[in-house]
């Protein structure tokens, strides 16, 4: 989508703020899973938990206008299912038109801000499932970071499982993305072994009462095989920021797609800010490992 027109939709912001759930109300929708089965979802929440950065450039996501603009040029491709995102960046999808026929994913906790004290203490504070329901969004999303040493984790699995309940109740499919964190030097550092994230995944796998609509989105770390094989839950692999290999990322992700269980990808910086090319190259080349 090119020639936005940014100041009609700030003074739409302004004067119609009902305009917002006006077109999240009429937007055309789809089935979770349809065609090939498979997902490929472009992620944009990381600004709401102050991670702006993309490889070496810390600020690379701080202009919202390129922001939105590459995120509608990505929707309009007819291979990319959906979009992830925190509720300021859905809504001015809506008012665009970009989410006609698209999955839309909320997130829901984005109070674990990059490099605070409380990191670990993921407070819920966009999307709860009640406001994702009533927006008519199609999908729930927490981050679900597992840090052994540090008892903000205590709160955070708590909300995740009440979340997972409440998805339930409303019958939304929720994806939960795990980590085992730990600290290191001040900052919490995700652990990437395979035996890391089997741990997480029967962490996080259990919360709630039900695990019938719980899906996962995790890393590809190597050994993925032995990965899928500590779970029956559809599961989608995140993007991770390989800046400096972009050829490697694509492997892997063509790797993980061919084992039981990964319905797709859910991939954000990596496609939008690409190291190389444009993100419109990048993003086809995505679509055509996801869909073929």
């Amino acid at each position: 989508m090119s020639d936005i027109d940014f100041m009609a939709l700030r003074a739409t912001r302004a004067t119609q703020p009902e305009a917002i759930a006006q077109a999240l109300a009429s937007r055309s929708r789809r089935d979770i899973v349809s065609g090939d089965g498979r997902l490929m979802i472009v992620a944009a929440d990381h600004p709401g938990r102050a991670a702006m950065g993309v490889g070496s450039e810390a600020m690379a996501m701080a202009n919202r206008e390129v922001l939105l603009e590459r995120l509608a040029g990505a929707l309009e491709n007819p291979g990319v299912d959906g979009v992830l995102a925190t509720p300021d960046i859905i809504d001015d999808l809506a008012l665009l038109g970009a989410l006609e026929n698209k999955i839309v994913v909320g997130s829901l906790n984005r109070g674990g801000l990059r490099g605070s004290s409380f990191e670990m203490d993921d407070r819920f504070g966009a999307y709860s499932i009640d406001s994702l329901a009533r927006a008519g969004l199609d999908f729930a999303k927490t981050l679900t970071r597992i840090n052994l040493q540090d008892v903000g984790t205590a709160d955070t699995l708590i909300a995740t499982a009440e979340a997972v309940n409440d998805a339930v109740a409303a019958q939304i499919p929720i994806m939960i993305e795990p980590f085992m964190s730990e600290w290191v030097d001040g900052k919490v550092t995700n652990v990437l072994t395979a035996e890391a994230v089997i741990h997480s995944i029967a962490i996080s796998a259990a919360l709630g009462g039900s695990s019938a609509y719980t899906w996962l989105k995790i890393p590809f770390v190597p050994d993925m095989a032995r990965v899928m094989e500590s779970t029956t839950l559809p599961t989608l692999i995140l993007g991770g920021d390989k800046q400096s290999d972009p050829e490697a990322l694509y492997s892997d992700w063509a790797h993980a797609l061919t084992l039981p269980g990964v319905r797709g990808l859910v991939v954000g910086r990596s496609l939008l800010y690409p190291a190389s090319g444009t993100a419109a190259d990048a993003i086809s080349r995505a679509v055509d490992i996801v869909h073929g």
